[in-house]
């Protein structure tokens, strides 16, 4: 059998390539700052120092996400109530059969900022992952004393490829627009206050699309009890990155051609 962590690696990849192409959400509040002066004594004349230049917080964001005025700030749910306006608003977008078919219902929002999060890390957890896994088994092909991934594995994501192909990136980035101050919100919760989700995801792309892309045959060994990667550097990459490398080079393509669509709307600059 292929190695747990890799198909767990696999499974929230594909569920934060979904969620890439599938999780569009939100629009960004603006941001406050408080200045105070010292009042002199009244009986002893004093010169005040300069107050010094307000500290913009918006300096310490690279990516931000433009408001989508359009559709206002209106009454987004708390975030653990959030589940039924995300599902419907990516149902919206990438349709509400492939939404059903792919996407875990529960926790949507944290789900996806926790998966996107690690996939730069050896390991994603299987519990938060925001897509369901790829149907089947991890299929091999043996010849003689040589072992690779199968051709077969690879058309078991052929149908999520399909989804995100067909994927409008702008109608997913005004979703991803609205929807924004719940994923910032998870984001924070997740321990990263005063931190920007946007620019992480940002991040998380620019990794994913370093991924190398290797020609199948994909070789793999057995050292105990689970397959691994043959080619040490392949092994010693990110859970996000070794998904990229198992779905295969023409599913790995397609999926990076898309990213790279998602990434261009995000990263604008004010």
């Amino acid at each position: 059998m292929w190695d747990e962590d890799v198909e767990s690696a696999a499974r929230h990849k594909v569920a934060w390539l979904i969620g890439i192409v599938l999780a569009a959400v939100i629009a960004l509040g603006g941001w406050y700052w408080y200045a105070s002066r010292q009042r002199p004594a009244a009986a002893t004349p004093v010169v005040a120092a300069p107050e010094p230049p307000p500290v913009s917080t918006e300096a310490q964001i690279e990516h931000p996400i433009a408001a989508d005025n359009a559709a206002g700030t209106a009454a987004l749910p708390a975030l653990n109530d959030s589940d039924q306006i995300v599902h419907d608003s990516l149902a919206g977008v990438l349709g509400r059969h492939a939404v059903e078919q792919f996407l875990v219902p529960q926790n949507i929002v944290r789900h996806l900022v926790a998966t996107v999060d690690n996939l730069p890390r050896r390991k994603v957890a299987v519990e938060l992952r925001p897509v369901k896994p790829a149907p089947g088994q991890s299929a091999i092909a043996t010849q003689g004393e040589i072992t690779t991934l199968s051709d077969a594995n690879f058309e078991r994501y052929a149908p999520l490829v399909r989804v995100v192909q067909a994927t409008d990136v702008k109608g997913l980035v005004l979703v991803y627009q609205r929807l924004y101050p719940l994923f910032q919100q998870a984001y924070e919760d997740l321990g990263y206050p005063g931190k920007y989700f946007n620019d992480r995801l940002v991040e998380v792309i620019d990794h994913l699309l370093q991924a190398p892309e290797v020609s199948a045959p994909i070789r793999l060994v057995q050292p105990k009890v689970f397959y691994e990667y043959a080619d040490t550097d392949l092994e010693s990459r990110s859970a996000g990155q070794k998904l990229l490398i198992r779905m295969g080079p023409a599913n790995a393509r397609a999926i990076k051609a898309k990213l790279r669509e998602f990434r261009a709307e995000i990263a604008k600059k004010k």
